[in-house]
């Protein structure tokens, strides 16, 4: 099996992936928060920080792109060969409303016509290797079988399927079952992504269909960071591990953003609170922090006076 961290805006930047690798490990391949190109600049300054090889050293990293235009996506592929890349992941599933509303991510799949000439266009256009992530849809589940006929013409490397619909959000449980039916039908290989938040989920998948191969972690991975690894058979998390990630992440965003890497860590909070067994009080405790001591102060607190959850589990 294979496991992957999938990319989260404003998360799993550069940062936190090579501060993860370095305490967990676990994953066998990483994907950047996406690069949306335009007509002025194809990589911003940060984007381009957050995939250079020398920031992303002993990972196996893939830039993930977020385009509706053929052109600007190409253009993205031969900038990123020049930084080494053969693999690019084009996002179709990223349901925000700014995105959806420009018809990009899962607002793409509203155009299936347009979205076909699109895939055309890039197959055709280069060699490096291009896997999709997508939704099963925008309203409804039912627009999912013409867009698999879609992808099942095109050499895909590989299809991360998170079944849901744009409309769902993150709400709702994931419709597994078009993700078997993508498994039987595809030609190409097919990961999933929803909803993996502890073992008994994994075991569920597994079991339900057992041709899967490849999974996708997200919310369940930020919530406890041993999870790729105890999938993989190995330890949960002790309070000090997870205290020595803390103190290392948030030393090296503070040396990249100064007091803003407080701003920086309460988003991590919003997920790592799940490791607690009351992650109610251990929000309270961070949220209410602004300054760079009294933050600090406030995590010796949690770690100091907060039990860890018998089984680190994400929930909203």
């Amino acid at each position: 099996m294979k496991y992957y961290m999938a990319p989260l805006e404003g998360i799993t930047g550069h940062i936190y992936r090579t501060t993860y690798a370095k305490y967990f490990g676990g994953i066998d391949k990483y994907f950047s928060p996406f690069i949306s190109p335009n007509q002025k600049k194809i990589c911003r300054t940060r984007e381009k920080k957050d995939i250079l090889p020398e920031n992303n050293a002993g990972l196996y990293l893939v830039p993930q792109i977020m385009t509706n235009q053929a052109e600007m996506f190409l253009q993205t592929v031969e900038y990123l060969q020049q930084f080494g890349y053969n693999e690019v992941n084009l996002n179709l599933g990223c349901p925000a409303a700014t995105v959806v509303s420009r018809k990009k991510g899962s607002g793409f799949l509203t155009e299936p016509k347009k979205l076909e000439s699109f895939l055309k266009e890039i197959y055709e256009g280069t060699n490096v290797k291009i896997s999709i992530k997508t939704r099963i849809g925008y309203e409804s589940a039912e627009e999912f079988p013409i867009l698999l006929s879609i992808f099942n013409q095109f050499p895909i490397s590989e299809l991360i399927v998170h079944p849901r619909v744009q409309k769902d959000r993150y709400t709702g449980s994931p419709r597994k079952e078009f993700y078997g039916e993508t498994l039987e039908r595809a030609p190409f290989p097919v990961a999933y992504n929803g909803d993996i938040f502890d073992l008994e989920d994994m075991d569920a998948l597994v079991e339900a269909y057992p041709g899967t191969r490849h999974v996708m972690l997200g919310r369940g991975l930020l919530a406890n960071p041993a999870l790729a690894r105890m999938v993989n058979g190995g330890p949960a998390a002790t309070a000090a591990e997870l205290q020595r990630f803390h103190d290392t992440l948030f030393a090296a965003y503070a040396e990249e953003i100064g007091g803003n890497a407080v701003f920086r860590m309460k988003e991590w909070w919003f997920y790592a609170k799940c490791a607690f067994a009351d992650p109610t009080t251990v929000h309270k405790l961070v949220r209410k922090t602004k300054k760079v001591d009294e933050y600090r102060a406030a995590v010796e607190r949690v770690f100091r006076e907060q039990p860890l959850a018998p089984i680190a589990r994400f929930h909203g």
